[in-house]
């Protein structure tokens, strides 16, 4: 593990004078005492989340609240086989997100959540990033600048790792605090994730792996009408569904899910 990323918040002063009111004070985000003061409400919610699901759930909404930069936030999960999922989320476009890290294996989620990654990966400018190019340009396409991703420590025996991402619309739009409030959010998943029984975890697993396998039998189908209508091959109809998809600017598994269900309106139209 690298050395500690998370640089010390010491030089963060919050004058009591100048905070406003609105529920929670804050001065750029919610202060020490109303941070205190949520997380304190989080672990009572946790422990009474009756599923894993349910638990990291709760992790991402208090992101977006108690994060005072936060916009959007997910949890990204890595089997013992290697593979990723994002089974929580705040906004349907985190996982469209996290899912150009995967399929380019490339992104900051993944830094983080690898077993021999560095534990946290950030970027304060994602419209100016050169680590991860189709990440950062499909972020910074979606109005998202700024990203801290942090690791949720492996599960005992399950060989289960995963990060909190936390993304922001501001580039410099996450502060050094906030960098603290995720590393407090990823320690509360992370324990949930350790006291999770392993049933519980077989199931979120079993539903990944069921829309994973969705997936490619709708591919599969696209493809087959693909090879039908134009008399090509399996790998000619697979190459022209992905670039249509780029061209469009649409997910391949929607692109086919479209063919699949409507192919007899456009042969029509």
């Amino acid at each position: 593990m690298a050395a500690d990323p998370h640089p010390s918040a010491g030089g963060h002063h919050i004058d009591p004078r100048t905070a406003t009111t609105r529920g929670t004070p804050t001065v750029d985000g919610p202060t020490g005492d109303a941070r205190i003061d949520g997380f304190e409400a989080l672990t009572r919610r946790l422990l009474g989340a009756p599923t894993v699901l349910g638990t990291l759930e709760q992790v991402v909404d208090a992101a977006v609240r108690l994060v005072s930069g936060a916009a959007l936030a997910s949890v990204t999960l890595r089997d013992r086989d290697g593979r990723f999922s994002t089974p929580v989320r705040t906004h349907p476009v985190a996982v469209s997100l996290d899912e150009v890290q995967y399929r380019t294996r490339s992104g900051p989620c993944l830094d983080a959540a690898v077993p021999e990654g560095p534990g946290f990966a950030a970027s304060d400018d994602l419209g100016a990033e050169e680590r991860w190019p189709e990440f950062s340009e499909a972020a910074h396409h979606e109005g998202y600048d700024a990203i801290i991703s942090t690791e949720l420590l492996p599960t005992p025996g399950e060989g289960l790792t995963g990060a909190l991402n936390i993304y922001s619309h501001d580039a410099r739009g996450l502060s050094a605090a906030d960098r603290h409030t995720a590393l407090l959010l990823a320690t509360h998943a992370s324990l949930a994730l350790a006291h999770a029984r392993v049933a519980e975890l077989a199931d979120l697993q079993r539903a990944d792996l069921a829309r994973a396998v969705d997936s490619r039998d709708v591919i599969g189908q696209a493809k087959g009408i693909l090879m039908t209508r134009r008399g090509i091959g399996a790998d000619e109809a697979f190459a022209l569904l992905r670039r249509t998809s780029q061209e469009l600017n649409v997910k391949l598994i929607d692109l086919a899910r479209t063919l699949t269900t409507r192919h007899d309106e456009i042969d029509r139209g």
